[in-house]
């Protein structure tokens, strides 16, 4: 790897070290069969649920580490790695959370505790598989399971993202245990000097990426596509230093991520085929960053106001309208009391309507807080 290249992953990592809330990764304890570092994710329930692996270890005494593997392996094949980060796992009675997420209020220090011990490591040429020496410019785990791959391209040395989204399409085979859909890596990002692209899913030639770039002008101003020069940095400076920070991060996997499942009807051979599409939603850089701001506006003003937030046609409004809504739900004030009493949605269209009904209802919510009024349903139901 050329020097210059060699610059850009470390001005990231030290960046990540420094500022973002990582640790370093370390390789020894990864276990490239496994696809996890058992070492972390025992580290981080011993101090944030020690009764509980207590309880684990009765259970199952030496056996412990390789039974939790085992039952976090299940429950990862039967749900999916991102519903298994949020509801934790469970096994002969005993409950065991993966990760902590942030509390809406500061009343309960014992879950900010909690939530301070998640162990977010940075991981520079990750070697992933059992098979070869083959490595990922950069991996940022979670409690030592793997959730974020970044390939890293400079222009200095004649490359850029076409050659990284390139590296994951050809190089990085989707039967490796890390990169199986929602599994562990959640969201693979393509970077270079100048522009960033994503994606959930690895499939070969026929993987899609999307731009995760800010604009020519910057987040929320009017311009065109990739992103405005940066005197203090790299163009792209803004993924590690607003989105992949330690805060935002888990924002992200709390409140914005959501598994998207559609049914599908296929007509071959004059035969209908029913299949079932799953894909991962992770937020483009305008989604992510609208709902922010909106959510600090409205923390710091209150309610009453009126905004106009215009999004292009195929851009994500539905998604940023419930993570919106979702947001506001759940906001509170300095005084940690809630500012809304209620969110109501209300579309013109019929198709947006369901579009948005599906997202809302898959966050985390109590039972009876979310109620979609579609077809069928009448004022009442409303009421």
């Amino acid at each position: 790897m050329d020097y210059k290249e060699k610059r850009f992953e470390k001005d990231i990592e030290h960046f990540l070290l420094a500022h973002g809330g990582y640790t370093k990764g370390n390789r020894e304890t990864y276990d490239r069969d496994k696809a996890i570092d058992m070492t972390k994710l025992i580290e981080f329930i011993k101090s944030t649920q020690p009764k509980q692996w207590e309880r684990y270890q009765r259970n199952y005494q030496d056996e412990a580490e390789k039974k939790l593997y085992k039952r976090f392996n299940e429950e990862v094949e039967m749900h999916g790695l991102l519903h298994v980060i949020r509801n934790g796992i469970n096994d002969r009675g005993v409950k065991l959370q993966v990760a902590y997420f942030k509390p809406e209020s500061t009343l309960n220090p014992d879950v900010i505790d909690r939530y301070n011990k998640n162990i977010l490591t940075c991981t520079r040429q990750f070697k992933y598989s059992p098979d070869n020496e083959n490595s990922i410019d950069m991996a940022l785990s979670l409690n030592g399971i793997p959730i974020i791959a970044i390939e890293l391209k400079n222009q200095i040395t004649g490359q850029s993202v076409k050659n990284a989204k390139a590296q994951f399409m050809y190089d990085r085979s989707p039967r490796e245990k890390c990169f199986q859909f929602n599994t562990r890596f959640l969201v693979y990002f393509a970077v270079d000097l100048y522009e960033v692209y994503m994606t959930t899913q690895l499939k070969g030639r026929d993987t899609r990426f999307l731009p995760f770039n800010q604009g020519s002008n910057g987040a929320g101003e009017v311009g065109g596509a990739g992103n405005p020069e940066n005197s203090d940095g790299y163009a792209t400076s803004y993924l590690w230093e607003k989105v992949l920070t330690k805060d935002v991060l888990m924002d992200i996997l709390q409140k914005y991520m959501h598994l998207e499942v559609k049914a599908e009807v296929l007509i071959r051979d004059n035969k209908e085929i029913k299949r079932t599409l799953k894909k991962l939603i992770f937020p483009r850089y305008h989604q992510l960053d609208v709902v922010r701001k909106l959510l600090a506006k409205v923390k710091e003003t209150g309610t009453g106001d009126n905004y106009l937030v215009q999004h292009s046609a195929g851009s994500g409004k539905s998604n940023s309208i419930a993570w919106l809504a979702y947001g506001l739900s759940n906001l509170h004030d300095k005084d940690n009391n809630p500012i809304f009493n209620s969110v109501i949605i209300i579309s013109d269209r019929r198709v947006l309507d369901k579009q948005l009904q599906d997202p809302v209802a898959s966050f985390d919510h109590t039972p009876g807080v979310i109620e979609t009024i579609g077809e069928g349903k009448t004022s009442q139901d409303l009421k």
